[in-house]
């Protein structure tokens, strides 16, 4: 063990005399290596601030059905049950989805505004709302004896326009008005809501408010001239009794559990006739982009490591060479074949080494440089040009393998170097 230390301590003294061509040596790996480390961060950032900005978009992962359907509340759990499902509820018809809202009346002079929007069914686990971090809207219940609950209000989020339009904020109550004509009468229905979220801009464009499954199939039984059970008569919420029959939905909200999900549950919807709105081009161009981008890199890289393995043996060699009579010396000296093996093993690993540093500095600047240079296009926390910590060091393992590799050969030549042949030039 003690010759094999000194085996190597001898190629770092050597390596250390030999300085420019050590330096030339370590420059050449650089040049290699710089080059590919700056392409797979821009091909690393790009394929990363694209799919971040669809992973940051809920709307991306949503599949909804094009046009009404009828979908019972068995089958849309059953979507919910699917592993690539993330998220899905039933959805009433959109004619029978809106409500007029209006905050309470003041004894200020401004009188209370009325905005009409669009209802979505919401509920635990809402992806829409866990992206902003809104608090899930839940429903008021009173307790009765020997008779349903009474859904006496609700909390609701809005968007914010909505907001905006009534001018509320989280924690306010408005009041919610739901229409409909019989019997050549306009009859009105109408509960309490609680504002518990406002979603910004970026959510959603339009006036929506999101609130509980079960005040939107109340809303669609109104206007179908049915009463719910559940619903305060006394606020206007009469009608017809509800049939037996299973209710049957107009639609879903669905979300897909990952992006490589859309696509998958695109075509598994085609496959039962089902037609949705989906955003699976703008996923699938992504995709595509990655692989394109990552083929390109795979190819170069091929044949960069070829010149490099080449360039490190054709140099280790001719090293092995110049250093025939010293290694025929350190033979006869008693330096078993192992420890001349590590002669040149050690100095390609000080060339990996020092090499992946030098190239690693070079692409820290020059991905500095990129994304400066794009700053305009970019958004917060986004680069158009990062690598990781593992993929450094996916580097220095692929750089110190691809060097003991190519010094592999010139070192079993210096092994094999005989002391006969060279003690007699000494």
């Amino acid at each position: 063990m003690g010759l094999h230390l000194h085996a190597v301590a001898l190629a770092w003294a050597d390596y250390r005399r030999e300085c420019l061509l050590s330096a030339c040596a370590v420059l050449g790996l650089a040049a290699v290596l710089a080059p590919l480390l700056i392409l797979y961060g821009v091909k690393f950032g790009v394929v990363e601030t694209l799919t971040n900005r669809l992973l940051h978009n809920p709307a991306t992962l949503e599949l909804s059905p094009v046009g009404s359907g009828r979908y019972t509340a068995a089958y849309v759990a059953s979507l919910a049950g699917h592993p690539a499902v993330a998220f899905a509820l039933p959805r009433t018809r959109a004619i029978a989805a809106t409500i007029a809202l209006s905050r309470p009346k003041t004894s200020g002079p401004l009188a209370p505004r009325v905005v009409t929007a669009s209802m979505e069914p919401t509920a635990p686990g809402d992806p829409l709302l866990a992206r902003y971090g809104a608090a899930v809207p839940a429903p008021v219940y009173e307790t009765r004896d020997a008779l349903p609950p009474l859904l006496t209000g609700s909390g609701v989020c809005l968007s914010a326009s909505t907001a905006e339009k009534l001018g509320v904020a989280p924690g306010d109550e408005i009041a919610g008005v739901v229409e409909r004509g019989r019997r050549g009468a306009v009859e009105k229905a109408s509960i309490r809501l609680t504002v518990t979220a406002v979603l910004p801009p970026a959510a959603e464009q339009k006036d929506v408010v999101f609130l509980p499954l079960p005040l939107l199939e109340a809303s669609e039984d109104f206007r179908d001239g049915r009463a719910s059970p559940f619903m305060n008569p006394a606020a206007g919420w009469t009608g017809a009794p509800p049939p037996d029959a299973p209710r049957a939905y107009a639609g879903f909200r669905l979300y897909a559990r990952a992006l490589e999900d859309v696509p998958r549950l695109r075509d598994a919807f085609r496959a039962s006739q089902i037609e949705v709105y989906t955003h699976a081009d703008e996923i699938e161009q992504v995709m595509t982009l990655s692989a394109s981008l990552g083929l390109v890199f795979s190819l170069i890289s091929v044949a960069a490591a070829v010149g490099f393995a080449a360039s490190t043996a054709s140099a280790a060699l001719a090293g092995v060479k110049r250093k025939e009579r010293i290694l025929g010396l350190l033979r006869l000296a008693g330096f078993p074949t192992t420890a001349l093996l590590l002669f040149p093993l050690t100095q390609a690993l000080l060339t990996a080494l020092a090499g992946t540093a030098f190239a690693s500095l070079v692409y820290l600047a020059a991905s500095q440089t990129i994304n400066v240079l794009f700053a305009d296009s970019l958004g917060h926390m986004e680069s158009l040009c990062r690598l990781l910590p593992q993929h450094f060091a996916a580097a220095l393992g692929m750089a110190t393998a691809l060097s003991l590799a190519a010094a592999l050969g010139p070192a079993f030549r210096a092994a094999r170097i005989e002391p006969s042949e060279v003690i007699r030039d000494v």
